[in-house]
């Protein structure tokens, strides 16, 4: 299996430079390329150690720099830096030389208007915008994805060139002054270098989402060494944690690793995991989770989980995937960018040949025109309204407890008209209660050993249940030869004697046995020898989450294995009018794939049998202590898996993230379609067209940021 290899990369300047590396990577044979613009990274499947170098080689040899790249070692860097610190200053140094030529225009100093005093004062911002657009521009055309710095190179050159050619000519002439446009070409480099420095700063505010949660772990913790009678307590860092370590913990510290609670009790706040405000109370053998915190009390616990292992850990892997993930509509975004810069280029041209041929104004004014036309168009700001929008939303839903696998599930999400739910474990606690054992053959204290022995192997809600309410029948249970679970029907376990025993629902045994009022039938050797009553309690607050959803028009369904008796009993309790009771797993997407056909389709479930239908469903979504099953077939994950309330926020989130997509896109598309004929026609100044086009990357950046302030509703 290939590994994945991520690079950290500065001097992208927009979105196209991730195009121009992710293409020029991908010819040159690299796999599953992605390149990131925000956050600076570059992801790509290697065999072996030469393609890291050959991949650091061509990136640098594109102009962009690899940061710490650790060749032959580990290709992860620390952190990820957008190159602000390198812009800023070629800003100012800029910005030195651009105010004097500006200003010419308006203050009484002679030495200032000398054509050759305006030259030098050019030649420092020239260099820079050669060294900073020049590169970036020659090698976006060389992998045939051309960028905005295509444009600002062109026209900041032509305005430069233009003035030399008047020094040159009419040097010590009155006509000199027609021809001398070096505050031009400065200023345009000034601009939009100030552009990307706000443009940069704005971004890094999309991106502090999982700065964030990686902050959440604590650098040290404090470890226990026991040696004989004597304990000694070591400060150490969390990095260096191994499995079995025993961990100190006192009230106000940050758990520094997942693990399980060895001594002691207090309560934990979770929120920043899982969005749950009320703190949890736990005690000796519960899980703790990294980058939790010990509100009140004192424990000790036993290291079980380190490093990528952590919860928290997949959560930052789980965001940062998604990130890549890209929305349908980005692709009509995608396509116009591919073909943006020449088609401004071709307009550019146009103007100039219109202006110069066609009409009679001076050739000083047709090429000015034609520079306002490539400064004020903006491929960036495409490029940039679909992920900056999607980079706030998906960082706003992790720090609420709503983990959403990428810009797809973000789309397909907004559109959801019909919720669908399993029952037991999504809308029940699934802290299930015995309530009746009803033997047939055998006592009592038998049928109670044999259900844990064959339970204790499923991890299906009312089989946990069982496990709980029976486990002091652990140090008797069975030692099966054979134990195999069929999905959604039971679990069959053969002893040494070779006898078969079996416990599942009434699927097992409606072929013979007319009863269906019980959860558990419990056979032997195929003969039926108990049945078992349960008892389920509805969630707190499902009822008013399906209010919520069918407020706001939504389709509710509960589809469930369970028996129609307890499916209607939880559907009167929760408002739920559509019922489909007694599913097979396969009946399950039969019905699923019905329910798609008319709308698009959410499945809301937890278990092994839920996984067939979450994956099918337009969007699958599982809750926290789904097994992993059930998490892998989702695209949206529940931390706070008892409160539901997170799936009406996920949705609502859904919906403003995606309505910020278009508004972005909205924007993009109208500024250039405004701006470009305005440039054309001749009625904006080139120096104005680079201010402009700077502000309108900062505009759609400013409006995807609102979602992190926006009202959830």
């Amino acid at each position: 299996m290939d590994e994945k290899v991520l690079l950290h990369v500065e001097g992208m300047d927009c979105a196209n430079c991730a195009v121009t590396i992710t293409k020029t990577l991908s010819k040159e044979g690299l796999k599953e390329v992605k390149v990131d613009f925000l956050s600076g990274e570059v992801t790509f499947d290697k065999k072996d150690n030469k393609e890291i170098n050959s991949a650091v080689s061509t990136i640098q040899r594109l102009g962009y720099k690899v940061k710490n790249p650790n060749i032959g070692e580990e290709p992860v860097v620390e952190k990820s830096i957008i190159g602000e610190s390198n812009t800023k200053q070629k800003f100012f140094i800029s910005l030195v030389f651009t105010l004097p030529l500006f200003f010419h225009m308006f203050l009484p100093f002679s030495f200032l208007h000398n054509p050759v005093v305006q030259l030098l004062l050019c030649l420092p911002v020239m260099y820079i915008g050669f060294t900073h657009f020049g590169k970036s521009a020659y090698y976006s055309i060389r992998a045939g994805v051309p960028n905005m710095d295509v444009l600002i190179f062109i026209g900041s050159t032509s305005a430069f060139i233009y003035s030399i050619f008047g020094l040159i000519s009419f040097y010590g002439t009155e006509t000199v002054n027609t021809y001398l446009f070096f505050e031009t070409a400065a200023t345009i480099i000034t601009l939009v270098l100030l552009g990307n420095l706000i443009e940069q700063r704005s971004v890094k505010q999309t991106t502090t989402a999982i700065k964030q949660l990686g902050m959440l772990q604590p650098p040290f913790a404090k470890k226990i060494i026991i040696k004989g009678l004597e304990e000694e307590i070591v400060k150490c860092e969390a990095k260096e944690l191994q499995k079995g370590d025993l961990i100190l913990i006192n009230t106000g510290d940050s758990i520094p690793t997942d693990g399980k609670i060895q001594s002691g009790k207090g309560t934990f706040n979770e929120s920043m995991l899982t969005g749950e405000s009320q703190p949890v109370y736990k005690t000796v053998g519960d899980p703790v989770t990294s980058g939790t915190i010990l509100e009140d009390g004192n424990i000790r616990f036993i290291v079980e989980k380190t490093g990528n292992e952590t919860l928290l850990a997949r959560i930052i892997e789980l965001v940062k995937a998604a990130q890549h993930s890209k929305p349908e509509i980005q692709k009509l975004g995608d396509k116009i960018s591919a073909i943006f810069v020449p088609v401004v280029l071709l307009i550019s041209v146009c103007t100039f040949v219109f202006y110069y041929f066609f009409t009679d104004v001076l050739l000083s004014r047709a090429l000015m025109n034609s520079i306002a036309v490539l400064v004020i168009s903006c491929p960036c700001a495409m490029g940039l309204a679909t992920p900056t929008a999607v980079m706030v939303g998906l960082g706003r839903a992790a720090k609420n407890g709503i983990l959403i696998k990428g810009g797809t599930t973000i789309e397909s999400m907004s559109g959801i008209k019909t919720v669908v739910f399993d029952k037991t474990g999504t809308l029940t606690t699934g802290n299930f209660k015995i309530k009746k054992i009803n033997c047939i053959e055998g006592d009592e204290n038998t049928i109670r050993q044999v259900l844990y022995s064959l339970e204790k192997n499923s991890s299906h809600p009312i089989a946990r249940s069982v496990q709980t309410e029976l486990k002091s029948y652990s140090s008797s249970a069975f030692e099966w030869k054979q134990i195999q679970e069929d999905k959604g029907i039971g679990i069959n376990g053969t002893d040494s004697n070779g006898d078969l025993y079996s416990a599942g629902s009434f699927q097992m045994v409606k072929h013979f046995h007319q009863d269906a009022e019980h959860e558990i039938y419990l056979l032997k050797n195929n003969k039926l020898i108990a049945t078992i009553d349960m008892e389920d309690e509805v969630k707190k607050g499902v009822k008013e989450v399906v209010e919520e959803l069918q407020k706001s028009g939504m389709r509710v369904v509960l589809l469930s294995g369970d028996r129609k008796k307890n499916c209607e009993n939880v559907a009167s309790q929760t408002g739920i009018s559509e019922i489909y009771s007694e599913k097979l797993p396969e009946e399950k997407l039969a019905i699923l794939d019905r329910l798609m056909k008319e709308n698009p389709t959410a499945m809301v479930g937890d278990g092994i049998n839920d996984s067939p239908a979450l994956a099918k469903a337009t969007v699958g979504i599982s809750i926290s202590d789904a097994s992993d099953t059930a998490i892998q077939s989702s695209q949206v994950i529940l931390l706070a898996g008892n409160n539901l309330d997170n799936l009406t926020k996920a949705i609502a989130l859904s919906r403003m993230t995606f309505q910020t997509i278009k508004q972005n896109l909205f924007w993009a598309f109208f500024y250039n379609v405004i701006a470009i004929p305005i440039a054309a026609a001749g009625f904006l100044n080139p120096m104005i067209g680079a201010l402009s086009m700077a502000f309108s990357d900062v505009f759609v950046i400013g409006n995807s940021l609102r979602l992190r302030k926006r009202k959830i509703k």
